[in-house]
Parts: C-alpha cells; structure tokens; sequence
C-alpha cells in the first residue's frame, strides 16, 4: 500500500485528485512494521530521481519513464548505444539527442564512455529492446514548447542537417524559440531528388509550409513542394462549410467522385451531388483529372463533402451552416433530403436540416408533394422560425406569404358553400364562394359522418356540384382544408380552436387524425388535437383501436384534463360517457342517403326520385307478388317497373301469398338508393291506414297534427322491432296507434364496433327524438335506451339511489344478453346484474336451462352477491339467483352470504355445466365459486366415445360425475363419469371427506375409480419392443400395462399388428399392485370375455388334450400332456422361452424345439412368434414348466417307457449328431424322439485331441446301444467294434460302469439342458451333473430346509461351475446324513418331486436368469457390487412399464456399489442415461440432469465420452455436436477425444477432418502425436477419403521414416483397398530404406506374403532376389 501525505508539492499545485487517477511519485519512505510505502510527487522530485543500479535487477522491473545514469558504448548511423544499469544496452535515435539540433559533426559530442542521463522511453519484451531518449524535456520530465501552428509558411527557414535518403533537418526562427523541423525526401521537390547533398547546402536557407507537430520530440514536419504553397485549402482546418473551390478529380466510382485540393486535401463528392439531375454514368461526365468547381458540403472528423451542382456553386445567396444563423426571413438555398406526407425535409451546409410542411410547399390543391419535388432537388426556401437549441428550423416553399384578409370573413370555424372543381382519389377540390373564389379540399372520410357512405358519395360526385355548408377545419397557406360533416357542421360554433376555449367536463365533436397503439388523436379546428389514452378510448379493453375507430371518423370526445403548461388535452371516447343525446347521428344517415339518391338519378338517364312520392311511410300501396324467397316475398309495382317491394315472413302477418296474387301493404320503409320498399301485411298497420281516408293533399297536415298531438318530443315510449337493418331499426309504437319510427343501432364512437343484436318482435325502450318534418327526411327518429343511457346524476344521488339494493333484496330485472353459461340483466337506473347457469334450477339438471328466456322479458329474481365492476367498468355488477326456492324463502340467502365450505366424498355425485374445452380436458362450472375438470379417459370407456370427446362435451352441456379428488386452495373438483366399486366408496363403514382422501400416498386419490376387474378406457401411449405388450394411459399420470398375451381375444399371429401409439382401447383392469412404496403397477387386458381367471378340473383336461387350452394363469390348471400356445419371448442356442399368460411362462429345450433338426433356432423362432406344445414338467413349487413343441412326444410315462423298451442292448442304431460336447457325442435315434450319449472313451479312435473338430452337429453316424436305464431314461452308446454281434455281458457291464463314471467326472448330462440369458447379465451357461440320483435328492432339500438369505443355489448363478461344486459339498455331506436317517420316508416321496427338483437343480446350475423382483433381491445381496445384475433388474421393471421403479433401482445401484468400483458404477450411470432419453420428459433436459451429476463421482472424460456414444447411437447429431464442442475445450489433451471427433466428422460424412487434424495437432502433446495420425489415418481409409488417409501416413512416415510398425499398417490399408500397382510402390520404397536386418526381413517377408497369393511367379522371384542382394550387401 502506498501513501501520499497531503503536504505533498502536487496537492498544492493540482486543484483536487481523484480517485484512479494517474500519479508519478518517489519512494520517500517505507514503513515495514505497517507496510506502508510514503511517496512524494512533487514535480522537481519525480524529474530529477534517478534509478540506483542494483544487483539482479531484471528487464522486467524497466519501466518507461524511468530516468537512468548511462555511459556512450558506441555512435552508430542514426544514433548511439548506451550501458545503463551496468547490465542493459539501449539505443538513442538522432532526434532524441541532448542537442535540439544536431549538425552533420554530431558523432564527436559523443564520446565512448561520455556519462549521461537518459530517460527510458520504451521496452520490447520480445526483442529485449530498450530505447533511450536524451531530449532534454524529456529528461526533465516536460512538455515541449509548440511554437508554429499546422498550415504556417516560412520563408527562411535554416537547413541544418542534410541526411541521405531521408530528408533535410530544418531551423524555424519562431519566437520565443527556433522550432526544429524534419522534411521528408518525399515532400522535398515535385519530382524525385536522388542526392540531396548535392541540392542542398547546410546552412542555406528555403521555404517550408508546416505538415504537422511531433509532441513527443518537440519537432515539427514540413514541406518543401511549390504545389503546397497554392491555393486556400491546405489542411482540414483550411476548410470552411460553403466555400468554392477548385479541385481535380482523381477517381470515380459507384457511389460519388474522390476529388483532391491543390494542398493535398481530399474530399467526396456524392452521386446524388455530382449534377443537379440524376447521372447513370457518372464516369463519362466526370474523367479522372478533370478540374472543376466545388462548394464545400461539411467537414467533419476530416471527412469533406463537397457538391458540384451548379444552383449550389453559383448560389449568392446566404449560407446557412449553423443552426443559430437561421433567423426568421433568410433566404437560402438547399435540398431536399427527404419527402413524407406531412412536408419535405431540407438540408444546408454543415448538417444543418429543417423541415417544409405540406402547407408550405405552394402546392395546388389535390397534388401531392411527391409528384412535383424529387429528392437531391435543389430549392429556394424560406425560414419561418427556428429554435436553435432544439435543432429545429421550419421553412416555406413560398418566397411571399399568402394570407386571407378579413375582408373575406373566412377564418377558422366559419360555414361556407363551395363547387367540386375536380374529384381525385384522395380529396375533393371545391371552390369556395369568396372574394377570389379561393380553393380548398375535402377528404373522402370528411364527406359525411358515415363510414359507408363516405366511399359511395365520391363515387357518384361531379363537377359542378354545390356544398351548401362546408366548415372551415384549417387554413394552410392559399388552401382551405374543408369539412362536410353533419356532426360539425351542426356544432360549428362549439369546436375550439385555441386551448383556452376548451373546459373541462364538456362534450365537443371532433375527428379522429391518428391512430397508435397506445390511444387515438382527437383533432378539432386547425392543429389542436387532443389525445384519448387506449385505457379512455373503449369500454371494452380486449379490443384493438384499429379495430374500434378509423381515421377521419366522427367521434363525440368528453374532456377529462387540460394541461396549459404542456399545452396536453386528454379526452375520453367511452361509449358510455360519450353518447349521443340527439338523433342527430341518424338523422345525418337518412340525409346524405338522400344526397346520394338525387346524385344516382341525375347520372341516371330517365331515372328520378318521383316514384317516392307513391310511397310515403305509413301508407298502403297495391303490388303484385313477384316470387316467394326464403327470406321474404317480393313485390312488384305496375307503375314503377324498377321499383321492388320487399316483405319479411314476420310482416306478413300469417297471410298465405301466392305468386301473381294483388295485396295491398303498409310502407314501412324506403331505400332510395337501392328503390327497395320494405312493406308489411300486418292488420294494424292495413287498419290504421284504412281508416284515415283523407286526400293526398291534406295528408302531411293532418297526420302531422296527430302524431304531434299523440307524440312530444323527449317522451319515452315502448316500441316493438319490426325490421332489422344494418345501421337502424324500424319501430312500431303500439301504444301510439303503431307509428313507425326509427332508431339508430350505433353511434358515432361506436361505428365498427360489434353491436347489441334485435330480434324482431323485441320490445324496446325508447325516446322521441325528432318528429316527421324534411330535415328529418320525413321520418319519426327515436333514440334507444341502450344508447342514450348516460349517467348524469351527481355522486349523492347515485349513492342514494344504489344504496336501495342490498344483497337478499328482490328486484325485477330485464334480460339484455343471453350467453350459454350465464344471463345479463338490468334493473334500477344503471345497474346490471347476472344469472349464473347453475342458479335457474333448485336440484333437476337441465340441459338448456336458458331456454324458456328471452331477451327483454321481465323476471323476478333476488341478489346474492356483489361481484364488482362490470365490463364497462362504469356500473355496478351484481349476482343474481332465480331458484323457486330462493325466490320464496328469503332465510336461504343467509346461508349463500356465508363463504361456501365444501366438503365432498368419495364418488359423491355432482353435476355441472361444461365451460371451455382445452385438449384432453373439459372444465365445468358446478357453482358460481367452484370449478371442476373431466379427463378425456374418464369420460367413457369406449373408443368411439373417446374419439368424439370435444364433440360430446361442447360449451353448456350438463354433466353428472363422481368426485375423485378435491383441491381446496383451487376449489376445483376431478370427476369421473362412471361410478366408484362399493369398496372404494366407503373407508371405515362411512363415506370420508375429501381430506380423508388426500393421504401421502399419490395414488390413493388418482386411482380410487380404478379397481379389480373395471371396464376403463384408455389410450396406447407406447408400444413396447418385443412381446413387452403395450403401456396404456388411463390418467394424466397413470399408466398401465397390456402384457402380449392380452391384446386379442385369443392367441393369434402378430396380435399388435392392430393397435397404433394415440389410439383408443377398452380394457379391463386385471391386477393393481404396488411393488415399492409411492408407486403403482396396473395390468390390463384388452379382450372383455374373462370372467375371471381359468378354472377347470383335470377331467375336463383329459376329455381333449390335443386341442390348445384356454389361458392358463394359475399354474395349477396345467397338467402333463395338456396343449398350449405361447408367445416365442427369448431365443438362443440352447431353446427358448415362451409366455402363456400374463404370470407364466415356460421353457422349450433346443432338443424340443422341433422333430427336425434346427441349425439357426433365432432364425426359426423370432420374438413374438406364436408356437403350439405340449406341456412336458410342471414344477408347482419353482413355478418352472417345460413344454415341447415335437408332434409326436409321447403323453404319458407309461408310453415313454414302452418307447425305451424297443431298444436292446447290443442293437446297432443310426441317427444323427445333435450336440457335440467336450465329454461325448448327443446322437438323435433315427424314428423316434429318443437321445443317447456316446461318451468319448467309446468313440471310433481312442486318441482324439479335440471332439468338436471331429465331429459336427448334423452328421450321420452309426452306433451300438451299451446300455438302457429306463427309470434315469438314459441310453449309453458307443462306436467301437460295430461289426462284433456278441459280446460278453461282463464287458458290456464294465463299459457302461465305465461310462457312467467318466460321465459323472466330466459334468455331462444327457438328459436336459437348459439355457439363460447371458447376454443380460454377462454370465456363462453352466452344466453341471450331480452324482447320483440320492445326492441330487439330498441336495434339493438340504437347499429347501436354508432360510431365504442363504440361498447357495443363487450364488451359483454367479460362480464357476468348480466353485458352485465345492460350496456345496457341505450340504452334500449334510444331505447324506439326512438320507440315512429318514430313508423310509424319502423312498415313499422321491418318485413324486424327483422330476421337479432335478429340474429345478438344473436351471440352478445352469445359471437362469431371474424372472420376479424377489428373485432379483436375492442374487442382489449375493454380489452387490455387480452392475450388470443392477441393469437387469432395470431392464425388468421396464419389461414391466414401471419407470420410477427403474429409476429408484438406478439410484440403489448407485448409492450400494462401493466407491472404489468406480467402473461399475460408470456401467450405471451409462444405463440411467439411456432409461432417461427413452423415457425422460423431456429427455435432453432429464439426461443432463444425470449427467452433470455423474461428472461428480466418476471421470469427467469416461461420462463425456460415455455420453458421446449414447448421442451418436441414437443418432442425435445436434445433441454429440454440441458435446463435442465442450469436450474440445475440457479435454483438449486427450487423444481419445480428438479421434472420436474425427470418427464422428466421418460417419456424418462432413467436411471440416483437416481443420480438427490441425488442431489437434497443436493441442496434443507431441508424444501423442504418432498415435493421432496413424488412427485418424486408418479412419480416413475405411469410411473417409483414402487420399487424405494417404497424406497422413506420407507426413508423419517423413517425420519417422524407420517406424516399421507405420509402414505396415500403411501397407495393410493399402492391401485392403486392393490396388495392386500402388501396394507394390510402396513396398518398393520401404524395402529401399537403410534399416536394421530384423526390421528389413520383416518387411521383405510381408511383401512376399502378399505376392503369393496373386500367383505371379515373376513378382515373386524379383521379391527374393532383391532380399537376398540385401543380405549379401549387409555381409559384405
């Protein structure tokens, strides 16, 4: 740590140090005791400290600025040489000298060993370069003096220096010091000065213009050239925005012209400013050395932009190159940037921009701003204003402004008339009557204030045609921006212009002008818009403004705030604060109808608008039906042919029409412009009609007088909807002797908005509006309701009024909306409320309850609950009920005032209404408070049910189901459809609650409607490989299995041949068990005929046993002899497995398998192969069976005995070899199914090394029988002496007593064998045989009588067969013992589980694998440090669709290997890698997981590479990709790594091999080296290119040309490609190699191995001749 004391020299000098500053500083002190360093700063201090020489001091404490005493070693060329610090050498270039300047002498100031002091200037670690300085403000630690400035020229500057080939060394008399400059040789002269001795003299003198300044040296840089003195513009400084110039052009390019000054100075000339129009080719109009004229554009950061146009160039005009020089008038030239909607932006000199409005271009009306500017146009503009710290200039096109005088009394807000003068696309141009008949434009939105009619009335416009009323909206220059709104119009001397007319809380018309995402713009007259945020803009927040309002549109806007200091209006469009209270809106809609009707007619030749005269509203007409329609009739009209009346179905009042039939109908509306009548048959409007019998001329009045006596405006009255037009209804009045009036659907805010739907016939609520008068169009206008209800009662009132309805008050309530799950009402003034579907019925479940209710109709219903605010947010929502009972019991509210508390049991029913349905799921509404939710798989058990799920269960259907289980923080139900087993129903004689339900166990509620033996439909989620079945979803997280012998009704070929993974199954629930705690294991079936499991007695068995049986589950049910059929599960050399039911399983012996012989049985029975046998053995206590598949297997042991009868000793037999073993030959007796052993010592030659080679399986051979033991069922043969007939018995006896012994010592056994799986557990197949058949017996039960966790014969599935024998010998021992003792005993049961034990003892020794969990658990504890028995056990409860429970295995494993077998462990986790990505969710997530957990306690290289290869075999090329990219960084050493990475680039047959060799290279360790190429090589040989397999072995065979091991594997890949003339070049030129005698005959005998076998004689001698010269050139 160092310190700085205050009084420090540079804290008085510096104004304040900041923290990270930069500070030089002396070592004054140090402090060891608190290691504390004090320095000082002080300029002189730092200047003058000098670094002492000290012992061992290192380059790498030199730092730059570091001032050192030095001694001259030597001068060279361009400086001298210092020793410094008595072990360093550093150089000093000429211009860092003590004298400022130098003469040609400057060598003899330099004296060797001349003591100086240098400071340190830099250091180069990779030269160990040092460079000294001796410049005296260097030295000093200062600042050189800058006495000249950049572009100075001085005439005598003093030449004191001349070198050679670089440049002049010059004096500058500046003051107060002479400035040393350098000239380069290149800016000495125009043209090339070879030798400048000879041109310049020292101490001459010449002309030097400054180039720049050395900081460092203090020294400056000039130049001597003629060409640098011409011209204004010598450096960047020299360069003013707007000056003229004379500049050549020295290139042309694309995009401008490089030009240059006569300094040197560069500039650009862009393309759009190389003329004044657009150039194609500029190259032609501009040749490179051209001179021309330029004015300068701007210069910054030295970039020069410059224009050629001549406007610009010649312009007199002011230059406007700083925004502070726009002042209001100037008068300048510019050009156009830019050209938008709004205005043009224009740019001047030095980036200065402004912007030209619409208003300001001198545009004509109805052109647009694009067709008479272009961009890069030069123009002549006139600043308005500027604000110059806002970087803002407003300009003017128009030199003279125009302005209206008061003499023509138009102003903004004035009412004027005008005539089209023409109709553009866009805007209407009128002539407005004034003084000078000035123009102005009407927007197509602006022609009336309905958006359909606005496009329909342009169209139909023409010349010529009067406004009488236009409004003044804005006035831009000589252009008058003109409305034809009604809605303006009308309030024309209520719109503001200026923002202290607007007060707060009005209502004031205006027009949208913009639309963002965030809200709208208001616009009055002229600029003063306002702005709606999106919040205040609608009722109803889900809607988008674009899809709400337009731009143009007429809109009533209420005032909520004026800010006058922002000069920021904000309004509110809310229909329900902005309503209209006039009819003002459908009046403007019958008006401009009528515009455009008279517009149509005068297009139209021969067609006028007298026709309506006929049919004044109200009145009865006479017609011809025309035609009947689906929707209506349709009147003609004898005097009008093109005039068609229309009558609804409702309007015909029950009258049958025919076509041609004459009816009189009552008018009830007219559409000019489409001359459509609607009409009605209706008696009380015929009625009414007929009893005014008066002239047409006295009609108007008195119908007049009526009405206005029968109606006043603003009284309310109830109508009735007779038809529903787009924009309008037409009423009827009944209790005004059904006048017709009509009402608007929509209002001005609400124009594209989706409205309210009438039906006809609906009764409405409405207010009188305006009577029939012309201004009306004849017409009686009504207000709804609905659109006119606008709250204007103070907050006392409203409270006062709202406080009238408590919850439990009864009220009556219109209906104004009917969804399918809930009824909106209204009661009050401005109340609404709601009916939810589940509070129409007391208990019965309707399924449309709604149904008897209509919009408008009136009930009677009572409030339960306030819930809120309601859409629009403005009035109270309220929850309703219409229940009888609680309409006549006002006490049963107190309980609904009470928060509800759910209590559910077990398959309690309840029913409710389906709300959304989402995928798999139905929710459902079964209260106002609480939800439920339907799985699709417990909506039915039927497939076609399933499959038409989201078809059944639509919104608004009623459901009845039975609680499952219950999630109070949700309050949401699971239901089931079907009912619950009475057992799952009641817990303790009682039906619990849902608490009692939600115990630890998951599964106690999810599957409490899953039971023994239901009917449950499910659907196939994976099919499992093999005879694994299927795994069926019955749950969101519930699964259970369909073992193969379960998916068809009976035993058939290919049974999954009909199911597909998503399909729907029915299936029946056979067994539910839990095989570890937290887990759940189902297993079903898929065909619904078992009742049951199989039970028959033996009699039925006997009756036909050659036909297949039934499904066997039990093995009790099986007896010998029995048929039955089973699925092939595992196949090897030994026999087969086969599944008969879902429990069982039985075993076929290879000698079993057919009558034939079978040379490949995996070909001949493949998995899932449906087979036919006989049962041979049953084992009720193993639970072992073993079945034949042999046609003609005897039945019973009687049969099998008489078989052994018809052999005799001494007979000669023939047969085939079945099975050769080490011990003696299994031959097959021809004609029967009969095996015998010829033992080894009975074979044809007495001395045979090695069976197997002389005998094959299949062979036909001919033996005699020694011996037949009928009750072991064992035949002995032999080979020998076939051709003797008689024998002595005596040696017959001694032969088979000799081979029986011999077959007891070699571990035969020629009655059974059975085979495992050893590929499952990588354990060998055992044979053993027992001794005898006492000691086999002794055995079995001595092994019967061991408690489950010694089990010996578990062990021996693991042990070899030697030591199996000598664990046992205990029990043998022990065995005997028992035998003597209770012999009577054992020879009463021996017959009896002889057969089963022998058995089971053989599959013992055999080494079976285990087939239940509890099997596993044993042979577990016995070795449980073996990962493979881990790994099976895995495999089986996968076999078993049990997933967690391979997992929880996994983790076992893992925890109980002990840590030192750390390769076994690795064997695990690889397992629980694959188990995650075939079954995780989602499985690259899930194997990460376990990977990163296996980095922990295995090697990080074993698991990546382990992980690697899972990747690569389930071809997960992103995934291995990704690996191996962070491989590349962690194991970048590993050579395994590299050519694993290599193997990979190959097999995705990618480019990219050579780079990673490359790298590789360089990252390896060199001894590694050898090894990488020679394997990457032989890759590229085998699946890559062998070229580059070959560039590989030339490279490193040059590194390491006596490495005979590379020549032959170079030499083995060649030989396997097979190209002859290439293998033997490069034998030819390995043999040439001087290596030692051992490594050439190496090489000479390989190359004559591969000679031989092409049979070319001549090759081969040449290949020993060249060997033999070889080794006499060796001797010799």
């Amino acid at each position: 740590m160092g310190f700085l004391p205050k009084n420090s020299k540079a804290e008085s000098r510096d104004s304040e140090v900041k923290t990270g500053q930069f500070l030089q500083g002396v070592v004054t002190r140090i402090d060891k005791t608190r290691k504390v360093v004090y320095l000082s700063s002080d300029p002189d201090t730092v200047s003058k400290c000098v670094t002492k020489d000290l012992k061992g001091i290192s380059i790498d404490l030199l730092i730059p600025g570091m001032m050192v005493d030095a001694r001259v070693q030597s001068t060279l060329e361009n400086g001298i040489m210092l020793s410094f610090l008595t072990y360093f050498t550093g150089t000093v270039d000429m211009f860092h000298l003590q004298n400022t300047f130098p003469t040609s002498n400057w060598k003899v100031d330099y004296a060797k060993n001349k003591k100086v002091n240098a400071r340190i200037l830099f250091i180069d670690p990779s030269t160990r370069a040092v460079g000294l300085t001796l410049n005296q403000h260097l030295v000093h630690n200062s600042s050189p003096p800058s006495c000249v400035k950049v572009g100075d020229i001085h005439d005598n500057a003093k030449v004191v220096r001349v070198d050679r080939g670089m440049g002049l060394l010059l004096e500058i008399p500046s003051t107060p010091l002479p400035t040393p400059t350098f000239v380069n040789v290149s800016d000495v002269a125009e043209d090339e000065v070879r030798k400048l001795e000879n041109k310049f003299k020292e101490g001459s003198s010449v002309r030097v213009r400054i180039l720049g300044y050395r900081h460092l040296e203090g020294l400056a840089t000039g130049i001597l050239k003629a060409s640098a003195f011409e011209g204004s513009v010598f450096t960047h400084s020299d360069v003013k925005p707007g000056m003229v110039t004379r500049a050549k052009i020295i290139a042309v390019d694309s995009f401008g012209a490089i030009v240059q000054f006569p300094g040197g100075v560069k500039a650009l000339c862009p393309l759009r400013h190389m003329s004044e129009f657009e150039i194609v080719k500029p190259r032609k109009k501009f040749k490179v050395g051209a001179e021309l004229f330029f004015r300068v554009l701007g210069c910054k950061s030295k970039r020069i932009t410059v224009t050629h146009k001549k406007t610009l160039v010649k312009s007199k005009l002011p230059i406007l190159s700083s925004y502070s020089d726009a002042t209001d008038g100037l008068i300048t030239h510019g050009w156009i940037t830019k050209i938008e909607k709004p205005g043009c932006f224009v740019h001047f000199y030095n980036g200065v921009q402004g912007f030209a409005p619409r208003s300001e271009l001198g545009l004509e009306p109805g052109s647009d701003a694009i067709s008479m500017y272009q961009v890069g146009q030069v123009v002549k503009c006139r600043v308005t204003s500027s604000i110059a710290a806002s970087h803002r200039i407003n300009l003017s096109f128009i030199m003279k402004p125009l302005r209206f005088s008061e003499e023509d009394g138009i102003k903004m807000g004035s009412v004027v008339t005008g005539v089209i003068d023409k109709v553009t696309p866009s805007l209407v141009t009128v002539y407005v009557n004034a003084k000078d008949y000035m123009k102005g434009t009407i927007a197509t939105e602006h022609l009336t204030d309905h958006h359909e009619h606005a496009a329909l009335m342009k169209s139909v416009l023409k010349p010529g045609y009067k406004f009488d009323q236009l409004l003044v909206l804005d006035i831009e220059s000589n252009n008058l921006v003109l409305t034809a709104k009604y809605s303006l119009i009308k309030s024309a001397s209520q719109l503001p212009s200026d923002l202290s007319q607007i007060r707060p809380q009005s209502i004031v018309h205006g027009y949208i002008c913009n639309l963002i995402e965030t809200g709208c713009f208001v616009r009055f007259l002229g600029n003063l818009t306002a702005f709606s945020p999106r919040s205040k803009a609608m009722d109803d927040q889900r809607s988008q403004l674009s899809e709400a309002f337009y731009v143009g549109q007429s809109v009533r806007s209420n005032i909520i705030d004026v800010n006058n200091e922002t000069s920021r209006i904000t309004v509110s469009l809310k229909q329900s604060c902005c309503s209209s209270t006039d009819a003002s809106f459908l009046q403007e809609y019958f008006l401009s109808e009528n515009k455009i009707a008279d517009l149509q007619s005068s297009d139209s030749k021969g067609r006028d608008l007298k026709w309506v005269e006929g049919f004044n509203i109200g009145s009865t007409v006479e017609g011809k039906i025309q035609e009947s329609k689906e929707f209506g009739v349709v009147v003609s009209f004898e005097k009008h042919n093109d005039v068609f009346g229309f009558i609804t179905h409702h309007q015909l009042g029950g009258a049958m029409v025919e076509a041609g039939a004459i009816v009189r109908a009552a008018v009830l509306d007219v559409a000019q412009t489409e001359r459509l009548v609607d009409l009605s048959l209706k008696l009380e409007f015929l009625d009414k009609s007929r009893d005014k019998s008066f002239n047409s001329l006295t009609h108007k009045k008195k119908r007049k007088g009526e009405m206005s006596k029968d109606l006043e405006v603003h009284q309310t009255v109830n109508a009735v909807v007779e038809i529903v037009k787009e924009n309008y209804l037409v009423l009827s009045i009944p209790e005004h002797n059904y006048a017709i009036g009509y009402a608007s659907v929509t209002d001005y805010n609400t124009q594209k908005i989706s409205q309210k739907q009438f039906l006809i016939g609906q009764s409405v609520s409405a207010t009188v509006m305006a009577l029939p008068i012309p201004s009306t169009a004849g017409r009686l206008l009504l207000l709804l309701k609905s659109i006119s209800e606008v709250t204007e009662t103070s907050s006392s009132k409203k409270a006062k009024r709202k406080s009238s309805y408590n919850v439990g008050s009864l009220i009556q309530a219109e209906i104004t909306e009917i969804k399918p799950l809930e009824m909106r009402l209204k009661f009050g003034i401005g109340f609404r409320g709601r009916i939810h579907i589940t509070e129409v019925n007391d208990t019965c479940l309707l399924e449309n309850p709604f149904s008897n209710f209509r919009v408008g109709q009136t009930v009677s219903a009572r409030i339960i609950a306030k819930t809120g605010r309601s859409d629009n947010k403005k009035s109270q929502m309220w929850d309703l009920s219409i229940k009888p009972k609680m309409l006549e019991d006002s006490c049963m509210i107190e309980d609904k005032l009470v928060p509800e508390q759910y209590e559910f049991s077990s398959g309690q029913c309840v029913s409710g209404y389906v709300y959304k349905v989402d995928g798999d799921w139905a929710w459902l509404t079964i209260s106002r408070h609480l939800k439920a939710k339907l799985f699709v798989l417990d909506s039915a058990c039927e497939p076609s049910e399933l499959q038409e799920f989201q078809k059944r269960f639509y919104v608004g259907k009623a459901v009845t189901g039975h609680v499952l289980n219950y999630n109070k923080e949700k309050a949401s139900l699971r239901l089931v459809l079907h009912p619950f087993a009475a057992s799952q129903t009641l817990v303790d004689g009682g039906a619990p609650i849902m608490d009692d339900l939600q115990s630890n166990d998951p599964w106690d509620n999810v599957t409490a409607h899953i039971c023994k033996g239901a009917v449950v439909g499910g659907r196939i989620s994976k099919i499992l490989p093999g005879v694994g079945g299927l795994l069926v979803q019955l749950g969101p997280h519930i699964h259970g299995r369909v073992h193969f012998t379960e998916l068809q009704e009976s035993l058939v070929p290919d049974p999954l041949s009909a199911y597909k993974e998503g399909q729907f199954v029915k299936s029946k629930v056979l067994e539910i068990s839990h095989p570890v705690k937290g887990t759940i294991h189902i297993d079903l079936s898929l065909h619904l005929s078992l009742n049951g499991m199989l039970h028959q007695n033996s009699a039925e068995f006997s009756n036909n046993q050659d036909a297949p049986s039934k499904r066997v589950d039990k093995i009790e049910d099986l007896q010998r002899g029995m048929v039955v059929q089973g699925y092939v599960k595992n196949v090897s050399s030994k026999g087969c497995f086969i599944s008969l039911s879902r429990k069982l399983d039985a075993k076929i012996l290879i000698s079993n398998l057919s009558d034939g012989f079978i040379d490949d049985p995996v070909k001949e029975f493949p998995i899932g192969k449906l087979v036919t046998g006989r049962v041979l053995s049953v084992e009720h206590l193993s639970k072992r069976i073993e079945v034949t598949l042999k046609s003609s297997t005897s039945n019973g042991s009687k049969s099998e005995n008489s078989d052994l009868s018809h052999l005799h000793v001494g007979e000669i037999i023939s047969g085939r070899i079945k099975r050769v073993e080490s011990y003696g030959l299994f031959i097959a007796i021809d004609h029967t199914n009969l095996v015998g052993l010829c033992h080894m010592s009975q074979l044809l030659d007495d001395h045979i090394g090695n069976i197997e080679s002389k005998y094959r399986a299949g062979e036909k051979v001919t033996a005699k029988i020694l011996k037949v033991d009928e009750e072991r069922r064992r035949i002995s043969l032999g080979m020998k002496n076939l051709d003797v007939q008689d024998e002595m018995d005596s040696s017959k006896e001694e032969s088979d007593e000799e081979m029986s012994e011999n077959d007891s010592n070699d571990g035969s056994n020629a009655q059974i064998k059975i085979f495992s799986e050893s590929s499952l557990l990588g354990i060998h197949n055992i044979d053993v045989e027992c001794q005898n058949e006492h000691s086999i017996l002794a055995q079995a039960e001595s092994r019967t009588s061991i408690p489950p966790l010694e089990v010996t014969l578990d062990d021996m599935e693991h042990s070899h067969p030697v030591d199996v024998l000598s664990q046992n010998q205990g029990h043998l021992d022990e065995a005997d013992t028992m035998v003597n003792k209770k012999k009577q005993e054992k020879k009463k049961s021996k017959k009896l589980s002889e057969q089963e034990i022998t058995a089971a003892e053989d599959r013992r020794l055999e080494g079976d694998e285990p087939r239940t969990a509890d099997e596993f658990e044993m042979v577990i504890r016995s070795s449980p440090n073996n990962s493979f028995l881990w790994i099976a056990y895995m495999r089986f409860m996968l076999s078993l669709a049990d997933i967690e429970k391979a997992r929880s295995i996994a983790e076992r494993a893992l925890n109980t290997i002990n840590f030192r077998e750390e390769d076994e462990k690795l064997n695990i986790w690889v397992a629980y890698f694959n188990l995650e990505n075939e079954y995780g969710n989602p499985p690259e997530d899930a194997v990460k997981k376990v990977f990163q957990r296996a980095l922990q306690y295995c090697d990080p290289k074993k698991v990546h590479l382990a992980l690697l290869k899972m990747y690569t075999k389930t071809n997960q090329n992103k995934l291995a990709e990704e690996l191996l990219d962070k491989m590349a960084k962690k194991f970048k050493h590993s050579c395994k790594f590299w050519l694993k990475r290599v193997k990979w680039l190959l097999k995705q047959k990618q480019d990219g091999v050579q780079s990673v060799v490359q790298r590789a290279l360089l990252c390896l360790p060199r001894h590694k080296h050898i090894k990488f190429i020679s394997q990457t090589a032989i890759r590229e040989f085998k699946c890559g290119v062998a070229d580059r397999g070959r560039t590989l072995f030339e490279e490193i065979l040059r590194e390491y040309p006596k490495r005979t091991d590379l020549w032959s594997v170079y030499l083995d890949q060649e030989i396997k490609l097979g190209d002859v003339d290439v293998i033997r070049a490069l034998f030819e030129r390995a043999i040439s190699l001087s290596l030692p005698p051992k490594k050439m005959k190496f090489l000479f005998k390989k190359y004559l191995e591969f000679e031989k076998p092409l049979g070319d004689e001549k090759q081969i001698e040449s290949v020993k001749q060249k060997a033999m010269e070889y080794v006499q050139n060796t001797l010799a």
